[in-house]
């Protein structure tokens, strides 16, 4: 009985003790303006792990590189992506961060594990003709569609995640400037210009759309500038269940995303001349390793047009 109960107390102390880092992860993320989403995927993959130590009899202070890549492998064994593998790594380094910066630990552990390599996965892009399609094919009969057609308009107009789609108020879009404000991640605004089809787009959707969906009673959303057929404020969800309509009932790139749009829009950005560091500002991005994804979409169409058009490739 003693034995069992002071092993009993133990794991008690272990699992109370990851309780705490966990915690001190989240503050710390939110003190750095963590998007929510971002939080709740890091608070998840580190609460996994936690399990996983507390089973091996493990407090963080005892965590070192071995125990984190036996936890790796186990994920790969379990028949886990590469992917997912790698976020979950970092998700370890980011809580080993905390506790170090925090002087539970001297070392992070999780900085001593390779990342595991994945597979180069380029980004589902349509062609200029493609987006010219589904956007000129989304009528403008009812309010619902006059919603959809600007917003995919502006989404491909700007290069906007469905996070940000969503997080647009009326005070963002200057119309004598034609120009947008974005907050992105992190709370970072950056400015984008707007095209001229989406500025069109959007004041028709304000003229003769937008004040009949805010016509219910108040949902907290009467800054929002795209609402729902309720009046509240729309979803990421529900961007992306608008999109995939669309795009299948057009026939045109069947279930795209808005982050295909996105994609779509640093491309033709790229194959029109644009240099990386103006799309990365565009697109938001804090670094131009991330925006360098899109030379290789644009490698990758030049080799595809070489195999179809050289008599010898």
């Amino acid at each position: 009985m003693t034995v069992a109960g002071g092993a009993d107390e133990q794991r008690a102390e272990r699992s109370g003790a990851w309780g705490d880092a966990i915690g001190l992860l989240v503050e710390d993320l939110r003190r750095r303006d963590a998007a929510r989403r971002s939080l709740r995927a890091y608070e998840t993959d580190v609460r996994q792990f936690a399990e996983w130590a507390t089973e091996q009899r493990l407090a963080p202070a005892d965590v070192g590189p071995k125990e984190v890549r036996r936890y790796i492998a186990r994920l790969s064994e379990q028949g886990a992506a590469p992917s997912t593998s790698a976020r979950k790594l970092a998700a370890l380094r980011a809580l080993f961060t905390s506790q170090r910066e925090h002087g539970s630990i001297s070392q992070n552990p999780a900085d001593l594990v390779s990342t595991p390599r994945r597979s180069a996965h380029l980004p589902r892009v349509l062609s200029a003709r493609e987006a010219a399609r589904l956007l000129d094919g989304i009528p403008v009969g009812s309010p619902l569609e006059l919603r959809d057609r600007a917003m995919f308009e502006l989404a491909y107009s700007c290069g906007l995640r469905a996070e940000e789609i969503v997080s647009l108020k009326l005070g963002d879009l200057d119309h004598d400037a034609e120009q947008l404000r974005v907050e992105g991640k992190g709370r970072k605004t950056r400015i984008v210009p707007v095209g001229e089809p989406a500025m069109a787009a959007v004041d028709l959707y304000l003229e003769r759309a937008r004040h009949g969906l805010a016509a219910g009673p108040p949902r907290g959303s009467e800054e929002a500038l795209f609402l729902s057929k309720s009046g509240r404020s729309l979803g990421t969800s529900d961007v992306r269940r608008r999109l995939r309509r669309w795009s299948t009932r057009l026939g045109v790139a069947a279930g795209a995303s808005p982050h295909a749009l996105r994609h779509s829009f640093a491309t033709h950005l790229l194959d029109g001349g644009a240099d990386l560091r103006t799309i990365q500002e565009l697109l938001g991005h804090a670094s131009v390793s991330s925006t360098q994804i899109y030379t290789r979409v644009e490698s990758a169409r030049l080799r595809s047009a070489y195999a179809r058009s050289h008599p010898r490739a």
